[in-house]
């Protein structure tokens, strides 16, 4: 999933960066609200992390333009200030949820995969395709009974191949969404992970569920190959 954080103690956002991308997120970053803003109507990113206390323009008013706009994609607000009204209004304002700083990881990475599976309540909990089942809960993936071992990053592609199933995702897509904004390595590391990906869940099991569609892209067969 691609995540945009907007927080101006830099510091601060290298370092939940860093732990976000080792889970196998995309994480994109600005330090002002107009930025922020300005990224976020992208429209690209699955959830948005965005601190209150920004220059330019505040969390708060990022997130009211976000949601006056139509963009509805889920917002958590980190904030160095503690109190009621403080969290009533970042609500108010459209967020979804709230995280007053100092913030252990493990809650951040637990209130994001939450807002996540509120956003996916018109999808099933866990994506299935004939005997390949991918879990974005647990981030687990299992052929019938066999469970299958997947990096983060190659947990990620196949996930993002399982939200467009059926449909052929060029490779650039892919790029933008699992790596990202900032990646300027070589485009074919995504040939990389798709070779990983068919070595492991479809391999071993004489099953072909991604298929290479020439000069377009990959597809993710929705019967599970």
């Amino acid at each position: 999933m691609r995540l945009l954080m907007v927080e101006d103690e830099q510091r601060l956002a290298e370092v939940v960066a860093a732990g976000l991308k080792a889970e196998g997120y995309a994480v994109d970053l600005a330090h002002d609200g107009r930025t922020g803003l300005s990224m976020a109507r992208t429209g690209g990113y699955d959830a948005i992390i965005l601190d209150i206390m920004l220059p330019g323009l505040n969390g708060y008013q990022v997130c009211a333009a976000l949601r006056d706009e139509g963009v509805e994609t889920p917002i958590l607000m980190l904030t160095a200030k503690d109190g009621e009204y403080d969290e009533a209004e970042g609500l108010d304002t459209g967020a979804d949820d709230y995280l007053t700083k100092p913030f252990s990881f493990v809650v951040l990475q637990a209130r994001i995969r939450a807002m996540l599976r509120r956003g996916r309540a018109s999808r099933p909990a866990v994506w299935r395709f004939g005997d390949l089942a991918v879990d974005p809960a647990t981030r687990t993936c299992r052929r019938g009974d066999t469970a299958v071992e997947l990096t983060a990053k190659e947990f990620a592609v196949l996930e993002y191949l399982a939200t467009r199933a059926g449909e052929v995702v060029s490779k650039s897509e892919i790029l933008e969404h699992v790596w990202d904004f900032a990646y300027d390595g070589d485009v074919n590391i995504v040939e990389v992970y798709i070779s990983n990906l068919r070595r492991k869940i479809d391999a071993p099991f004489g099953r072909a569920a991604i298929t290479t569609v020439r000069g377009a892209g990959y597809r993710l067969a929705a019967n599970g190959g």
